[in-house]
């Protein structure tokens, strides 16, 4: 029972906080992890939780998605599925102690993201002529991340619309919600087949996602945006050391 309680509880409030700013995995994650779940499939439920969230997203920023050329969504939506494959693969084949070395990177590195995305996107508006626009060299690694550890992605992703070129913030979150989407599913498929999927802790933090998405959100936008970027780099960082601890 209390088990059940906490994942209800992370998944409302990884919900709440991916609906309003982002960083629901830096709570989700580490319950499934504390309730004595194996990192390896940990993450993996914490993906496959997340995909009700970002399917509900992405049907709210529909009509936003369909003023994007579909064949351009089309292309982006099969370049994500072969790099969330690639992603997801990997994972199933990394064992619980090499994945458990690199999570307090990967959570390092998420969290910090997450804190200086704005200076990220802005960086790459400044240099977008780096790069080919809408171009499979920067999606795929992007999807393969997000495969391997879905921490941070939807930071990673505009900053990589922003790179592009985007600059309609509506089309990015809605383009966004689709190929995180997109990507939960083919994660979902492969980390079912490979066993890797945690079922009933996947569905209720599933059922706290959905619940902090719609009802936490207003609550959550009422509290000064800087408190809520301030609470996530806290649990961020504090996650990270705390992984850091547990190498040693």
């Amino acid at each position: 029972m209390t088990d059940t309680l906490m994942m209800l509880a992370a998944g409302f409030f990884g919900g709440m906080l991916n609906a309003v700013a982002g960083g629901g995995t830096f709570i989700t994650f580490p319950a499934l992890v504390a309730s004595g779940v194996p990192v390896v499939m940990a993450n993996a439920t914490s993906t496959v939780a997340a995909l009700p969230g970002y399917l509900a997203a992405a049907v709210g920023f529909r009509h936003d998605i369909a003023r994007i050329e579909r064949r351009l969504v089309t292309r982006l939506t099969l370049w994500t599925l072969a790099g969330g494959t690639v992603g997801s693969c990997l994972l199933l084949v990394s064992s619980n102690k090499a994945f458990a070395v690199l999570v307090p990177f990967l959570l390092l590195a998420a969290t910090s993201i997450f804190i200086w995305g704005a200076r990220v996107r802005e960086w790459a508006a400044q240099h977008r002529s780096m790069v080919v626009p809408f171009g499979a060299g920067t999606m795929l690694p992007v999807a393969i991340y997000g495969g391997y550890f879905n921490g941070g992605l939807g930071i990673i992703l505009l900053a990589l619309f922003a790179l592009w070129g985007m600059t309609d913030l509506n089309q990015m979150n809605g383009l966004k919600s689709w190929l995180s989407f997109a990507l939960s599913v083919i994660s979902f498929a492969i980390f079912a087949v490979g066993g890797q999927v945690d079922w009933m802790p996947a569905a209720v933090m599933s059922i706290g996602t959905i619940l902090g998405g719609y009802l936490g959100a207003p609550v959550a936008r009422r509290l000064p945006v800087r408190w809520l970027r301030a609470l996530i780099a806290a649990i961020g960082f504090g996650m990270t050391a705390l992984f850091f601890w547990r190498l040693f």
